[in-house]
Formats: C-alpha cells, sequence, structure tokens
C-alpha cells in the first residue's frame, strides 16, 4: 500500500492484539487485491454495558484506485446489539464484508459484469428484431373466454 494502515480505537484502550489481528487482515485484503491504496480502520465501543456487554462498531475504509470502499458493520436490532459482544467477532464481521465488497470491485475492475449484467448484454447481442427471451417463472394469464354477442 502506498499510505500507511491507519487503526484507531474509541472510547476504549488501545490494543496491541486487536491491532496485530486488524494488520493480518489488511495484509489479506492487499493480496486480494494488490492495486489498494490505502486502508483506515475504526473501532468503536458504543457504550459500557455491564449486564449485556459492550457493543462494537467497526468501520473499514480501503482506497483503491477509482474510488473508496466503506464497509461499516454497526449493530442495529436489539438481537444484534447483545449477540456479539465480543471484539473479536465484529472485527470479523466487517473483514469478511470487506473481503466481499473488494471481491467484487476487483471482478468489475477487471471486466467481470455480474449476473443480470450478463443476461442484458446477451440480450442487447441479440439484436433488435429478435424477441425478448420470456421468463419461465413469469405467470401466464389465459384469456377467458368470451360471453357470444
Amino acid at each position: 500500500m502506498a499510505l500507511p494502515l491507519e487503526i484507531t480505537f474509541h472510547n476504549m484502550p488501545t490494543s496491541r492484539s486487536l491491532a496485530a489481528v486488524i494488520e493480518k487482515r489488511v495484509a489479506k485484503l492487499e493480496k486480494l487485491y494488490p492495486r489498494l491504496v490505502g486502508c483506515r480502520v475504526s473501532i468503536e465501543a458504543r457504550n459500557r454495558n455491564h449486564r449485556t456487554g459492550n457493543v462494537y462498531e467497526v468501520h473499514v475504509e480501503m482506497h483503491a484506485p477509482g474510488r473508496p470502499i466503506v464497509v461499516s458493520r454497526e449493530p442495529h436490532h436489539v438481537k444484534e446489539r447483545h449477540a456479539t459482544t465480543d471484539v473479536r467477532v465484529s472485527l470479523h464481521e466487517a473483514f469478511e464484508a470487506a473481503e466481499a465488497r473488494l471481491r467484487a470491485f476487483s471482478k468489475r475492475q477487471h471486466g467481470k459484469p455480474r449476473q443480470r449484467d450478463r443476461i442484458r448484454l446477451a440480450e442487447a447481442a441479440r439484436g433488435p428484431d429478435v424477441a425478448p427471451a420470456k421468463n419461465p417463472r413469469a405467470r401466464t394469464r389465459t384469456p377467458r373466454p368470451r360471453a357470444p354477442e
């Protein structure tokens, strides 16, 4: 990477072990997409709950040529808030999502269209005089017989 890795901890003490885990995961992202310019990781403890456990938000911002790729993992629902009280689990989920986003970005960069784009390209290649392919899952209506007049 051209820019150094930035790791920030908000509302929690800095942890060398978490920083080592983050560096490993960023190295994996860099292997996945070697043209990665920079990366910023932010971990925030939202509040301190001694009964249900702390809730952590993890934000991963990757700088790739063309545009930044941002992944935010923050619990939205009550079940999610209290399901993962370990910061390592939140880190794992955020970096899994970051890897998926980076793979999709890489495919788009290399010109591999998504499935829905492939279907559109195939229909466009058939030409305007050919009827579009019918959807096999679409419901077909049978016309009602008309009453004699």
